[in-house]
């Protein structure tokens, strides 16, 4: 069976054949590979190629796929529950660990997602704020919530307008939207609505619109406002968590937010959320308190004991700097090859561990309409290029990619000589 005879049955029984948008590769064009199995760095696909893959699940896999490790740990698990629907001890397991290494955070509730994380975040914040309004910024993605699936509306936080169809008036009249990389206009919005804000949200590194990364001058300077006009601060590291370091980017900004979403490596590869921040916040959470959320699959066990175990071996080994130092290197390295006989002038921005591939540019990128002409064509090409090579990005420009620990410099090397074969 061929991923073209998979697609033509999957587009008939399930909405654009796909069950999340951007694995249709409607942005890069073609049709999408179907992939039966994977291990370490690598993908492997219904008719039996090998990719190299960069995508790595959009994030959670940072010690890349089924490592031997955490795949032990699955097993083992798998032998002893699927899910319970009541108490267990892995959940309190990584509970503790997380709330003994983010000294800020008092207690975390675990759910199934990062846009279940959100959401729930938004209604702490709501209830205890008393108010309505919630502030975000173009180009950060904060899941699939009716609230923040807006746009900006015309004028400085005019009304937002809906990303989607399906999304209510009601819902995008509270949601306030600016771009970023402009501390002066989140000023000048919260004179005029600040009493009515219950919260700014915002990616610390924007890393679902390209990697925009952020001055930390300006990140301090609209946490400083929010909380001048006490509305509540949320950062939403679903991708960041972990993956920049143990405390994410508030360690990296000296910034401790009144709440924090996580995902993605929180579960080992497992669907995993978790929103989290002081007792005075987290305490209004039932039973405990009277803003409610439930989940049957929460905490699931599998999850839970993947997840600890990954951030243990995280801790325990020092990853974040050796990736840190290997991304570098890579990307320079990457890069120069791609300049070499390419029509189009590559950069690549990274951090950690992230990276995003783009068109040079004169200034660093920090927000969407700074995005050169033609990146999505010019990417796709690219991607389209590097593909048939056997090494797979996520198919969109606007994606990051990200390195794990799976990716060994043998590995790494056999993906540049890879890449110069592609442009050649």
């Amino acid at each position: 069976m061929t991923s073209q005879e998979l697609f033509r049955r999957s587009i008939q029984v399930s909405p654009g054949g796909v069950h999340s948008p951007v694995r249709s590769f409607r942005s890069v064009g073609g049709t999408p590979i179907f992939f039966k199995s994977a291990s370490g760095a690598y993908l492997y696909d219904v008719e039996g190629q090998e990719y190299i893959d960069f995508c790595l699940s959009f994030g959670p896999l940072i010690l890349g796929h089924r490592d031997n490790e955490i795949q032990e740990v699955v097993q083992d698990t798998i032998g002893l529950a699927w899910s319970f629907g009541t108490t267990e001890p892995y959940s309190v397991e990584l509970a503790e660990f997380i709330v003994a290494e983010i000294p800020w955070i008092d207690k975390i509730r675990f759910v199934s997602s990062g846009t279940e994380a959100v959401m729930s975040a938004l209604r702490v914040a709501r209830a205890a704020t008393g108010r309505d309004k919630v502030l975000k910024f173009d180009g950060c993605y904060h899941g699939h919530v009716d609230s923040l699936l807006v746009k900006s509306g015309s004028g400085l936080a005019g009304e937002a307008s809906s990303d989607s169809a399906g999304i209510g008036k009601s819902f995008s009249k509270n949601t306030l939207v600016l771009p970023l990389d402009n501390e002066n206009d989140v000023q000048t919005l919260f004179e005029k609505h600040g009493h009515e804000i219950a919260c700014l949200i915002i990616e610390p590194i924007p890393a679902n619109y390209g990697l925009l990364i952020q001055r930390k001058e300006f990140i301090e300077k609209i946490v400083q406002i929010a909380k001048q006009n006490n509305s509540l601060v949320i950062f939403d590291e679903v991708i960041s968590g972990f993956r920049v370091g143990m405390k994410g980017m508030s360690e990296e900004f000296s910034i401790k937010p009144d709440l924090v979403t996580y995902g993605k490596i929180i579960g080992g590869g497992f669907p995993v959320g978790a929103y989290a921040g002081k007792s005075e916040y987290m305490d209004m959470v039932a039973p405990s308190g009277t803003v409610y959320q439930a989940g049957t699959l929460s905490a699931n066990p599998i999850g839970m004991r993947a997840g600890l175990a990954t951030l243990k071996k995280l801790k325990r080994d020092g990853v974040h700097q050796a990736l840190k130092t290997k991304t570098e290197s890579f990307l320079n390295r990457f890069v120069s090859i791609l300049n070499e006989k390419s029509d189009v002038e590559w950069d690549a921005s990274f951090y950690s561990s992230l990276f995003w591939l783009h068109q040079n540019s004169s200034e660093p990128i920090r927000r969407i309409d700074k995005i050169p002409a033609n990146h999505k064509e010019n990417f796709a090409k690219l991607f389209h290029s590097l593909l048939k090579e056997g090494i797979y990005l996520a198919p969109s420009g606007y994606e990051v990619g990200f390195l794990s620990t799976a990716h060994t410099d043998d590995i790494l090397e056999k993906t540049l000589t890879k890449v110069k074969k592609a442009i050649s």
